[in-house]
């Protein structure tokens, strides 16, 4: 029996460029019609306060500009005599709900985490989640619930610890809602069939762009033995599990060379990838430390997609921020979001600098998560708490680690234990039947669905079918499918995805609907027309017999 799929709400959030500091907030995917909503907002004072406050107390991240520090720096937490002496309003903050002395630090948390909370979700934003989340509970289903940051200079922000209000559980560490980051900007996702057995190559790179080649032996063989105690804890089962934990293979490579990483990938049928070491952030996915050069998030990119990676984990600096010129964040600049912009299914990254010890407690839950069977954004959870647990709410190491997932992945690297996988071969299968779009006045003229995501728009470069009509959006919507319960087995189900600013338009039984920021079932026969209902190319929804 395979695994129910868990509901999913996708929020978004962008700058209104020429109205300052405001901005609209989008409900894209939600498990119920009416979910889909739009809302704008200000910027919260309230908010702005608590994002400063909180960056004096816990961020190692220089103000403007990025530090390029290496990794092995372990940030200084502050003592609660530094934190006293800080500025911070007591009336502005929740009281402490336990008899113990205030932790002014704790405060500094969960002040911001409740502002962030409050901001994202208010107005119709926050009933299509409370909708979402009943809908998920009367299913018994957890709610992947997916944050999309257009603006690059809110990504900084950890909005990993949101929270509802005091004394409530951080959003990012609840496992009946699965919280990851994610991006509309992206390549379509590659089905691939799960995998029995986690396959992992480890990689540790130069802990400073300064190091040489010839290197003391002595330091040689500290980052050998450093790299065999990684490989022997990922490779470590927790006795505690009673259920068997899947098979894990580990190989490592200890500062290797370009041509030999790319080898390594090809060849080794690897399904994650783990990276130690320096990284520095730049205008393509910043830079990591090979023994003879340096790699791009770009370039390594192309190597994870080519060998099939699933999951990339790096512990790097700055792996989740964005680079920043003249003291502006970059769009799409960071390694993460560079690497799920052109397809990988899952990233996790640094938010900021990380301890040694802290990174191993984590690496150590979140593999044996996997391990496990669990889903990607529910392993980190549980890697997440695990970090909570050995370090307190008080320190930013539970903060750190923030989670990218491609818009259409479902986080599942391995079968469950309760999985049969049909042979290749099998009658079983949905038939497949081709999927196109046919321009209605030459109806010779189509266009075919090949993968799973067609996407259309006015740029080139963004889109497999343009339209260049001067109402139609850069990326204006999406043609995808699913697998659907149907009478005689399954089925594939189309869907029409609009991302658009003038929408969509549809017909099928003689009145034309309209479709704004959600989706709607495709039945064959549907004609459509792309951000104007009267004018421009007039298209069919055909699916061939």
């Amino acid at each position: 029996m395979a695994r129910q799929e868990a509901l999913g709400l996708w929020v978004a959030v962008d700058s209104l460029k020429l109205q300052g500091d405001r901005f609209a907030i989008w409900v894209l995917r939600s498990p119920h019609p009416s979910g889909h909503v739009h809302y704008d907002c200000d910027w919260s004072p309230q908010l702005a306060d608590a994002w400063q406050s909180w960056q004096s107390v816990f961020s190692v991240r220089g103000l403007p500009q990025v530090p390029h520090i290496p990794s092995a720096y372990i940030p200084r937490f502050l003592s609660e005599g530094d934190l006293s002496n800080a500025a911070l309003s007591n009336a502005d903050l929740a009281t402490p709900v336990t008899n113990q002395p205030a932790s002014y630090s704790s405060r500094y948390m969960q002040h911001l985490g409740m502002n962030l909370w409050q901001w994202l979700f208010a107005g119709p934003v926050k009933s299509s989640l409370e909708r979402a989340q009943g809908i998920a509970i009367g299913q018994d289903l957890p709610l992947r619930l997916r944050l999309e940051i257009r603006d690059p200079e809110l990504i900084s922000l950890p909005w990993e610890i949101m929270q509802r209000q005091a004394g409530s559980r951080a959003l990012s560490l609840k496992r009946k809602i699965l919280f990851s980051r994610t991006s509309s900007d992206v390549d379509s996702l590659e089905v691939r069939p799960l995998d029995r057995a986690l396959r992992i190559l480890l990689v540790l790179g130069k802990d400073s762009p300064n190091e040489t080649e010839d290197a003391s032996a002595s330091a040689q063989l500290k980052l050998e033995q450093e790299a065999a105690l990684l490989k022997k804890i990922l490779e470590k089962n927790s006795y505690l599990n009673l259920r068997p934990a899947a098979k894990r293979r580990v190989d490592m490579l200890v500062q290797p060379s370009a041509a030999e990483l790319s080898n390594a990938l090809e060849t080794g049928g690897y399904n994650v990838f783990f990276y130690s070491g320096h990284g520095m952030p730049g205008p393509d996915g910043g830079l990591l430390f090979l023994s003879d050069t340096t790699l791009s998030g770009t370039e390594l990119s192309q190597v994870l997609l080519r060998a099939k990676v699933r999951l990339a984990v790096f512990n790097t600096c700055w792996g989740a921020q964005p680079e920043e010129s003249r003291s502006r964040s970059l769009p799409r600049s960071s390694l993460a979001e560079v690497l799920l912009h052109h397809g990988l299914p899952a990233v996790v990254a640094m938010r900021d600098s990380i301890a040694d010890e802290e990174a191993v407690s984590f690496i150590q839950a979140f593999a044996q998560a996997l391990a496990e069977r669990k889903a990607v954004d529910e392993a980190v959870a549980i890697a997440r708490q695990h970090l909570l647990t050995l370090y307190h709410f008080n320190q930013p190491a539970w903060t750190l680690p923030v989670l990218y997932m491609h818009p259409d992945f479902d986080g599942e690297l391995l079968l469950s234990e309760e999985t049969t996988q049909i042979n290749q071969h099998t009658a079983f299968r949905p038939p497949v039947r081709q999927a196109l779009l046919r321009d209605t006045d030459d109806p010779q003229k189509v266009w075919p669905i090949y993968s799973d995501v067609m996407r259309i728009g006015r740029k080139p470069d963004l889109n497999d079918l343009v339209i260049s009509d001067p109402w139609v959006s850069s990326r204006h919507a999406e043609i995808f499918h699913r697998r659907q319960q149907a009478e005689n087995g399954l089925a594939m189900a189309y869907f029409l995805r609009d991302n658009s600013r003038y929408g969509t338009f549809y017909r099928h039984d003689g009145s034309w609907q309209e479709v704004h920021r959600r989706e709607v079932a495709l039945r064959p026969g549907t004609q459509i027309r792309f951000g104007s209902q009267s004018d421009g190319q007039l298209l069919e929804f055909v699916i061939e017999s």
